[in-house]
């Protein structure tokens, strides 16, 4: 009895968390959290830390980071932005990789950036940023478009590696892609849609859902612990028009 009357009241704990105001008063909120999270229990917490420029000076390419404190054991991290028309712009497991993702994406509008991580109690967990930018960067055409030889290059993909000082293990790549929204006139929804991050024996180290918001020749930065950086990393992916994604990291 006395295990129940316990167990009863860490779930009531939770779920009163779960419907605590927004500490950004964003009248959204609650639409977001029944659209992402269902019934789960969510809670805000300073342990998921969302970076970003406070001011954004291009709404098409705007910087930011998610870090999580690894004692949260994150199963799974969903990025999303309130106010933009597609909410979601990303998400990703990070397996064999720290807890830690840099990114770059479209704001339509200035409102929050936010990261919610899925904890092995399943809790939702989220941090947030808020971001003012001039606004627009989902409804326009991506800059590629006026390349003539972007469709040959599509999917190429460019690395670098860190091996010596404070970030040794990290790897940032770039994908050649227009990933257009489908929200310019015209120009029909064309985005990367899932990545792999593998090491040689194929374990996977980081697995990545792609959005439309995601800016265009997405950049990627991932953190591996140290001592466990392995010679050489592979990339696969594909796109919503079954173009894939191949690439060796040596």
């Amino acid at each position: 009895m006395i295990r129940l009357l316990l167990f009863l009241l860490a779930l009531l704990s939770v779920r009163a968390a779960a419907s605590q105001d927004d500490p950004m008063g964003t009248a959204t909120w609650p639409a977001r959290q029944a659209e992402l999270f269902g019934d789960a229990p969510v809670v805000f917490d300073p342990r998921v830390r969302v970076m970003a420029p406070p001011v954004a000076e291009d709404p098409l390419q705007v910087p930011a980071a998610v870090d999580i404190d690894a004692s949260l054991a994150p199963r799974r991290v969903v990025v999303f932005a309130d106010y933009n028309p597609i909410v979601k712009v990303l998400a990703f497991e990070p397996h064999g990789t720290r807890p830690y993702l840099a990114f770059r994406l479209k704001m339509q509008q200035s409102g929050p950036l936010r990261a919610a991580v899925l904890d092995a109690t399943g809790v939702w967990r989220v941090g947030h940023t808020w971001i003012s930018t001039t606004g627009g960067g989902c409804t326009l055409p991506a800059l590629a478009r006026g390349d003539a030889e972007w469709e040959r290059r599509l999917n190429e993909v460019w690395a670098r590696r860190w091996r010596d000082g404070p970030h040794a293990g990290r790897v940032r790549f770039r994908i050649l892609h227009p990933m257009d929204t489908g929200l310019a006139p015209g120009i029909p929804a064309f985005f990367l849609q899932s990545l792999t991050l593998t090491a040689p024996s194929n374990r996977p180290l980081m697995r990545l859902d792609v959005y439309e918001p995601v800016s265009e020749n997405p950049v990627f930065t991932v953190d591996l612990p140290p001592g466990t950086s392995p010679a050489s990393l592979r990339l696969t992916g594909r796109d919503n028009n079954g173009n894939l994604v191949e690439a060796d990291i040596p």
